[in-house]
């Protein structure tokens, strides 16, 4: 089978990935819980013949630093929901949701993407996600978030429950017999009575087995727990932008691992985030993202940084920035901190400086042409199975990607151009998980 580029098109907030993105002139942030802006945006994936809408999400509001309430745009809603509707309003389209397992519990979420997997005919996937910010432990009876280790122990067991609760039902187990009354076959129906570290869940699922065995699973974590979590569970992960070499690097350790799960490295699809700006010429294109950089405000600046390197800094982003001594690493993420690393080493930035850099190094800026070369460079180097696409404007930057990029990815026989395959699990090239036969009522 011809390998295909992969894409999936990320939304958090309507005005876009950038924090400045609702301030651009093509933006509607009013619309932020207006079904029709959300269906239009998946009538775009559907129409650039994406593989999944990937919605992010945290169960927080971001008021740790002023600029959270005043320049963020962060009210949003609840993905599961919004996704069910969706479902309804598209035919082809993967609808994949971010759902913590630090905060649910494993019936709920199996019994919830169980029922979006029926109800949309086998396009569902989980966003795994473990959690990090005490901002949220504070919504849920707690004072600080579950440390590190903790967190992925008990995301792991989380996982392996639900697909247990998956297994609740054979594939044939609903009759709706009327002429012999039997509704289901019970020999077919599995207790999963589990007791483990964490969770104790009898079950059965009163959810019949998803059309998919098990929904899709997508895992966002770049630390060695997270890398492990997804190696042993994941279908798909979704990575941070990093530049070619290292890129290069995650992609071959993180397929290195699946070996140690009984796992190959096709069974997993590692897809980095793209955060595009294309112009009809490279300088177009860096005038573009220039103009979003300068929308940002210094407080989003200063703040942004001091959360990165984990302390307090001052109010002005042009001050050279003086490293405590005991500034180590934070519980929220272990995934590699270059800005932390490069203050250690000695060198003397600022606020906007860091910024700046960080923007740069996130975003792909160039021509149609530019932006397609260095797409296939990533996709055939092995740095990447597809991209998760982050415009920085919405709906303006997204649909100029469909429109502009895709056609010539297209043209050099890198994505589809047609949906053919009736499931998402299907569409990303994974088989069909065996049920897991256990105990029966």
């Amino acid at each position: 089978m011809t390998r295909r580029l992969l894409l999936g098109a990320f939304l958090f907030h309507p005005g876009g990935s950038h924090v400045s993105g609702w301030r651009h002139e093509s933006a509607e942030p009013h619309r932020h819980v207006d079904i029709d802006y959300y269906a239009d945006f998946a009538a775009t994936a559907e129409r650039g013949v994406f593989d999944t809408i990937f919605l992010a999400d945290g169960l927080y509001f971001w008021d740790r630093f002023p600029s959270g309430v005043d320049h963020y745009g962060q009210t949003r809603l609840e993905p599961l929901t919004l996704l069910a509707a969706l479902a309804a309003r598209t035919t082809h389209i993967g609808l994949a949701a971010t759902i913590s397992t630090s905060y649910n519990e494993p019936y709920h979420v199996a019994r919830a993407i169980a029922s979006l997997d029926h109800i949309s005919g086998g396009r569902a996937a989980w966003n795994l996600v473990t959690s990090r910010y005490d901002e949220e432990a504070r919504n849920f009876g707690g004072d600080a978030h579950l440390d590190h280790a903790l967190r992925y122990a008990r995301g792991g067991e989380f996982v392996d429950l639900v697909q247990q609760l998956w297994d609740s039902w054979g594939d044939d187990a609903i009759l709706a017999d009327r002429e012999s009354g039997l509704f289901a076959d019970a020999d077919q129906l599995r207790v999963a009575d589990h007791r483990g570290d964490h969770f104790a869940v009898r079950g059965p699922l009163n959810v019949s087995r998803p059309p998919q065995g098990y929904p899709v699973l997508f895992q966002a974590g770049g630390s060695d727990a997270g890398q492990d979590l997804a190696a042993a569970t994941a279908d798909a992960v979704f990575a941070r932008s990093l530049p070619l070499a290292e890129a290069q690097r995650f992609y071959a350790g993180l397929k290195a691992r699946l070996a140690a799960y009984g796992r190959s490295p096709d069974d997993l699809a590692i897809l980095p985030q793209l955060r595009p700006v294309v112009g009809e010429t490279t300088d177009e294109a860096r005038d573009r993202a220039a103009g979003l950089l300068a929308s940002t405000p210094d407080a989003i600046i200063v703040e942004d940084v001091a959360h990165s390197i984990g302390q307090t800094l001052p109010d002005d982003p042009d001050a050279v920035i003086s490293l405590a001594p005991d500034t180590d690493i934070s519980n929220e993420s272990h995934s590699p901190n270059r800005q932390l690393a490069r203050l250690r080493a000695g060198e003397r930035l600022t606020p906007r400086q860091l910024y700046a850099e960080s923007f740069w190094e996130s975003v792909a800026v160039g021509s149609v042409h530019e932006l397609a070369d260095d797409i296939q460079e990533r996709f055939e180097s092995g740095a990447a199975d597809g991209f998760v696409v982050q415009a920085l404007t919405q709906p303006s930057g997204f649909r100029e990607f469909v429109d502009l990029v895709v056609p010539e990815l297209q043209r050099r026989g890198l994505t589809r151009t047609e949906y053919e395959e009736s499931t998402l699990r299907e569409r990303l090239g994974l088989s069909r998980p065996q049920r897991r036969v256990a105990s029966v009522v």
